[in-house]
């Protein structure tokens, strides 16, 4: 696999969580006209352009995209097949796609773009990416979606992770909301006192671990690893990481969450918060209909709240920068088409939609300004003003989610193998391994 030298971006801004969407590419020949032409019509009438939307349809992403590519089909006279992409087969179709035929455009995550165009799956869009309504994107923005110079996804919709916490259970115990991280440990420790059997703030060692794992090491003033020259440095071992590894590991060692659940992530900790079993813990609004519907129904939305997560130093921590882009696929044969389309999808009026009735935040900040003080929306966005970016490589995937080395780093100081700095220092060499090979 030809391995690209990532563009070393320090982000300190950020955008959260998003997809891919891509589907099969056309055979038909790329127009002769230029781009400019498309805007009349005619110039694609008869042309079909595909495109990935990731994860399931539900009713109002239905809506957006059918008035979205009716209103592409009205500037380009060009048709749109659509394809949604269920979020266990994104990887294998991503995968499958990138060796054989792709969509013509997809949705993707911005954490996955450099791993995608290191198998020359992408297309680069730098052309259009800082023209128009896109030049107010934040070009912190594009930390992930920048390589070698060129600019291979465009922001579509963004993310930040917060505390959802049961309000029932603070009101009843009468709790204030934790604005620091000492009232948010006097919370959870008089809910375990009333409420037996349940994490106070739960523990996540499972595959999204290090999205809690970050907040705490970002908040110290750690760094995962650092680009220096052509070589990842690992940065584990220095006391400000350090310093928020042993938050992490806290919750568990200090008692405010069960040492049998060490290995669970977001998915399975949202099931034991349905199931009473959990008081708080850090995930994204996606989570509310997942939690009603596992408790069938007994958790809604008058139960449950959210905050930002508080740093132990104080203020606001950092979230993990994710966000939902767009991206023109590497073998697609309708480039200029392609454009056109994320072009529109990328707009000001479009993108905005897309966050807004996608559960996401905009990337356009005077719209992300105005959501600070929304009940629902103001704890992502205040977290969103933080938020951070793990390192921009291809085979971060490999260190997070396949080695999983840092929550094997934190279950073996958990489970007394090893203590801290002797764990973190193994951890550091195997992450510069893994970066660097």
């Amino acid at each position: 696999m030809r391995i690209a030298k990532i563009t070393a971006t320090t982000v300190t801004t950020a955008a959260l969580a998003l997809g891919l969407a891509a589907c099969g590419g056309s055979s038909e020949q790329p127009p002769t006209s230029s781009p400019s032409a498309a805007a009349s019509g005619p110039a694609y009438a008869g042309k079909t352009l595909s495109v990935w939307r990731l994860g399931d349809s539900n009713p109002a992403a239905a809506k957006y995209m059918e008035e979205l590519n009716a209103e592409f089909t009205k500037t380009t006279g060009a048709q749109v097949k659509l394809e949604w992409i269920p979020w266990p087969q994104v990887a294998d179709k991503f995968a499958a796609a990138a060796t054989g035929t792709g969509p013509d455009v997809t949705e993707i995550g911005n954490d996955q773009v450099p791993m995608w165009q290191s198998q020359d799956a992408l297309t680069a869009i730098t052309d259009i990416a800082r023209e128009g309504d896109r030049s107010q994107i934040p070009q912190n923005l594009y930390g992930y979606e920048t390589v070698d110079n060129e600019i291979y996804a465009i922001p579509w919709g963004a993310g930040a992770r917060a505390v959802l916490y049961r309000k029932d259970w603070f009101e009843e115990l009468k709790i204030e909301t934790p604005k620091t991280w000492d009232e948010l440990v006097a919370a959870a420790k008089k809910i375990q006192a009333e409420k037996k059997g349940v994490d106070g703030f739960a523990f996540n060692g499972g595959s999204d671990a290090n999205h809690l794992l970050a907040a705490f090491a970002w908040a110290e003033g750690g760094e995962y690893a650092v680009k220096e020259g052509d070589k990842w440095v690992g940065k584990l071992t220095e006391p400000a990481f350090a310093a928020g590894f042993g938050t992490y590991t806290g919750l568990v060692t200090d008692g405010l969450s069960s040492k049998a659940n060490l290995t669970q992530n977001t998915t399975d900790i949202r099931t034991r918060f349905a199931n009473n079993k959990v008081a708080m813990y850090l995930t994204a609004a996606w989570d509310l209909s997942g939690i009603e519907e596992d408790s069938k129904g007994k958790l809604k939305g008058d139960k449950l709240g959210f905050f930002p997560l508080p740093a132990k130093t104080g203020g606001v921590a950092p979230s993990f920068f994710g966000g939902n882009d767009i991206a023109l696929w590497g073998t697609t044969q309708q480039a200029d088409l392609g454009k056109e389309y994320i072009k529109l999808a990328t707009s000001k009026t479009w993108a905005d939609r897309y966050a807004k009735e996608g559960g996401l935040l905009p990337v356009y900040p005077d719209t992300l300004q105005a959501m600070n003080e929304d009940p629902a929306q103001g704890p992502f966005a205040q977290a969103f003003a933080k938020a951070k970016a793990f390192p921009a490589d291809p085979n971060w995937s490999e260190a997070d989610a396949t080695k999983a080395v840092l929550q094997n780093a934190a279950r073996a100081v958990i489970e007394g193998k090893k203590d801290a700095t002797t764990a973190l220092a193994d951890a550091n060499k195997e992450l510069e391994e893994i970066l660097n090979q």
